[in-house]
């Protein structure tokens, strides 16, 4: 009877339950946010907080959304706070909300400095609210197609370039692109860093602006990561070498490709035989059918499940601790290099 009462509860809660969210940053990134909110069921977007007033005017012309005058009067009518702003206002918008006992969706990195970093794990933990790191490419279509298959790399490579934009140079491009990569290899690796070797060039900003990373974990895989943000082209590509099988993903273009020996459940793929030396074998060419989804609308509505149904985050705090850790690491390896 009590589980039955239990499950009746949270369906009750499911249903009715209307969690109150403002967003706090709208600058390009924040509005994309804005879209998805009003898209997601139980939810009441209560309005927007940016000291930017070109971007509140525009923001209140577009969405006919309040403006709070301060960061506090928002976070006290709310049960969400999603912070978009700059990674340097991270820190005191967490610690503000998780203090207060809100639900926090930061976006990535979760703080500026590892100092900051540990101290939101703790807040979190001792306040027991529910906190996601925005590492929206973990939702990337190519990606969750990808994850269907049994992923065991050993080796993975991964280039991730894009045009110059102004707007993310307040950090590194390890902390502005290649950090999603990081997570990403963390999640899918899930052995500790052994060795980090790192290389990188500041060209039109005072952070580095292009890097190569060797990472090394204890489990004996190696992951090899170039970032650029002044480059001609854009490209997101992650290739994974594991055994009897080679794995590509295309962020960019959300596509996904896997070269493996052929079983018997390969049916419907393109295959062919070549000459081991030591036999003859099949192989299998397959090309996922990528389901086109809304990837920051399915984070922030995963976010929004978590609370509801009191689950864990898909990327919690230690997750983006994690990532941010590896991250300082590479740019402690940059600086002692004095390549600039």
């Amino acid at each position: 009877m009590g589980k039955f009462l239990g499950s009746t509860f949270a369906l009750y809660f499911k249903i009715t339950c209307m969690l109150k969210v403002g967003v706090f940053g709208v600058g390009h990134l924040g509005r994309f946010h804005l879209n998805n909110w009003k898209e997601i069921d139980n939810i009441e977007l209560i309005g927007f907080f940016d000291p930017s007033d070109t971007n509140a005017q525009e923001v209140q012309a577009q969405y006919n959304l309040r403006r709070f005058e301060t960061a506090q009067e928002l976070i006290e009518q709310i049960d969400i706070a999603d912070i978009v702003a700059p990674t340097v206002y991270h820190f005191d918008l967490c610690k503000t909300a998780i203090l207060q006992s809100k639900h926090v969706f930061v976006e990535k990195p979760m703080a500026n400095t590892m100092e900051e970093a540990r101290e939101l794990v703790t807040l979190v933990k001792e306040a027991n609210i529910k906190f996601q790191v925005g590492h929206v490419e973990r939702f990337n279509p190519a990606l969750v197609e990808a994850k269907k298959f049994n992923l065991s790399p050993k080796f993975i490579e991964v280039h991730r370039l894009s045009q110059f934009n102004p707007r993310g140079t307040d950090v590194s491009v390890i902390l502005d692109l290649m950090i999603h990569d990081i997570d990403i290899i963390l999640s899918l690796v899930k052995s500790p860093v052994k060795n980090v070797f790192a290389n990188g060039v500041h060209v039109l900003s005072d952070q580095p602006d292009i890097a190569n990373v060797r990472l090394e974990f204890d489990n004996g895989c190696v992951a090899n990561l170039t970032s650029s943000r002044i480059s001609l082209k854009k490209m997101r590509k992650m290739r994974l070498f594991q055994k009897d099988a080679y794995i590509s993903i295309d962020f960019l273009d959300k596509k996904t490709e896997i070269i493996k020996y052929k079983t018997p459940e390969d049916t419907n793929v393109f295959s062919f035989d070549i000459d081991t030396g030591h036999g003859s074998k099949t192989i299998a060419i397959a090309a996922p059918n990528v389901p086109d989804f809304n990837a920051i609308k399915m984070e922030l509505s995963l976010f929004v499940e978590s609370i509801i149904e009191n689950k864990s985050t898909q990327v919690s705090e230690i997750d983006g601790y994690c990532a941010m850790e590896v991250a300082h690491q590479i740019l402690e390896k940059i600086n002692r290099n004095q390549i600039i």
